[in-house]
């Protein structure tokens, strides 16, 4: 069977690799052509394009890149037609994502898309275009099901995936603070400067002597896109061997909301996340976005479980703040660590990705 793959973000890449090995493992015939990164590129295949080439988050940014953006959508279009796969698999990256599976469905290609968009977060005008476009809806949160059902659409739920790839939550850590800026180039101008006054802050304060800081390298951006950032003299080390691994060593983390959050969630690593836009784009946002937290893990127990500091609220001094707290305060610690635990019941069993896989081939196989 002939599947095209569509993920435009660095957990697009982690997710779809994982479903590719499955799919493979299932389909001794599968064959591949997808746009996302290196990790899907491992499983084998044919990429048309490295999401990396295309990165771009917040309204205001995007409208700024429109030209580049459409002739991307066009060139894709044109490489689906041409391969001509047995289904289209687009995975989250709903913007980009809607417009492809108007193609394919206009073209007569079966769509399934894989980690629906979050319509929950931000209004439900698209689920016109999702019931109309796509064939089959598979989710990553339990919740999701009985939401799209409200909204008139049966969706697919199998587990999380991320359980597979976080892995058990760690036992032991060292006197490290993870900072995890994010995938995309707006998300580190927001983010390494406030990392670095922190850095700054924490030298005057002894408690944080022996502790060092490392910055969580993401697999679409360079050294140089990090170093840019770090003063002479910064002591702020960057991290390469995956974001889970360093999180996993850390005592505490501060992180930029996304998957990234999660991934701390489930590894067990207290945390704060911060966030911050362009001004323009935060105003935007604030009137779509329609839920009460920006974290994935806050959002599927519906409760406070760390903080979020957003917009100017993700200073330097309340960072170090909240790190304070999630360090030296040991009952503090041990809430957090609880509520994780409370979190990885909700989300079901490992072996996701196995069993979604499984799911798309009955479907494909039958109907």
């Amino acid at each position: 069977m002939r599947y095209y793959l569509i993920a435009g973000e660095a957990s697009g890449d982690l997710h779809g690799a994982a479903l590719m090995q499955a799919l493979k493992d299932r389909d001794p015939q599968a064959e591949f052509r997808f746009r996302g990164g290196d990790r899907m590129a491992a499983v084998g295949g044919s990429i048309f394009r490295h999401y990396k080439d295309t990165a771009v988050m917040g309204i205001v940014e995007v409208a700024a890149k429109a030209g580049r953006i459409l002739a991307d959508l066009r060139s894709t279009k044109e490489d689906v037609a041409s391969y001509r796969p047995d289904v289209l698999i687009l995975i989250d990256y709903p913007g980009f994502n809607l417009k492809m599976a108007r193609f394919a469905h206009e073209q007569g290609i079966r769509v399934f898309w894989y980690i629906a968009p979050k319509l929950w977060a931000r209004g439900e005008g698209r689920i016109r275009k999702l019931r109309r476009y796509v064939d089959e809806l598979f989710v990553i949160f339990p919740f999701e099901v009985e939401y799209f059902r409200g909204l008139g659409m049966e969706a697919h739920y199998c587990g999380n995936p991320l359980l597979d790839t976080a892995g058990e939550p760690a036992t032991e850590t060292e006197k490290l603070i993870a900072l995890l800026p994010g995938s995309r180039e707006a998300e580190l101008k927001w983010l390494m400067p406030r990392f670095v006054e922190m850095e700054r802050l924490m030298a005057s304060d002894p408690r944080w002597a022996d502790y060092r800081l490392a910055v969580a390298v993401a697999p679409n951006m360079t050294l140089r896109d990090y170093e840019c950032w770090l003063p002479q003299g910064s002591r702020i080390s960057l991290y390469r061997d995956g974001a889970c691994n360093l999180l996993r060593r850390s005592a505490a983390a501060v992180i930029s909301s996304g998957t990234a959050s999660l991934e701390a969630a489930l590894v067990g690593t207290p945390q704060v996340v911060c966030y911050g836009f362009n001004c323009i784009t935060y105003m935007l946002a604030r009137m779509l976005v329609k839920v009460k937290y920006i974290s994935l893990a806050n959002l599927i127990l519906d409760k406070l479980i760390f903080k979020e500091l957003i917009q100017d609220e993700s200073s330097a001094p309340l960072m170090l703040s909240e790190l304070e707290s999630l360090v030296f305060d040991e009952d503090r610690r041990a809430a957090m660590k609880a509520d994780y635990a409370q979190l990885r019941d909700r989300m079901g069993e490992k072996d996701a990705a196995s069993r979604f896989a499984a799911r798309m081939l009955e479907i494909l196989r039958t109907k």
